[in-house]
């Protein structure tokens, strides 16, 4: 059975960065899309970013577009977020996520049936 854990959240003042990293256990990750989602105390859980197996395609929200960057290393069954200029709205609970899964879904939380425990970020104004 395969496990996701995450790690690297903290507290950060705004214009900072931090980097995720989402460990999976059990077994290879080969073939699943994975995905980093976030909840805010208060709201409904949100798409953050997605990459496919290969790495070739990669989906990010247009509220993170060119602040985070996504990627996964194999080898290490490891993705990771890389956040950087991170804003107070940033705030939240991060969760990573595996599934096989069409690109056309990866950005839908309700596609994917593994998820990791969270981590949380905690962005200072």
């Amino acid at each position: 059975q395969v496990q996701l854990v995450e790690s690297g959240g903290g507290l950060v003042q705004a214009g900072g960065s931090l980097r995720l990293s989402c460990a999976a256990s059990g077994r290879t990750l080969s073939r699943y899309v994975m995905g980093w989602f976030r909840q805010a105390p208060g709201k409904e859980r949100e798409f953050v970013a997605a990459i496919t197996w290969s790495g070739g395609t990669k989906y990010y929200a247009d509220s993170v577009k060119g602040r985070f960057t996504i990627s996964r290393d194999n080898a290490k069954n490891t993705v990771y977020l890389q956040m950087n200029s991170l804003k107070p709205e940033d705030t939240a609970v991060y969760y990573c996520a595996a599934a096989i899964i069409p690109v056309a879904t990866m950005s839908n939380p309700r596609s994917y049936g593994l998820w990791g425990q969270g981590t949380q970020v905690t962005v200072s104004s």
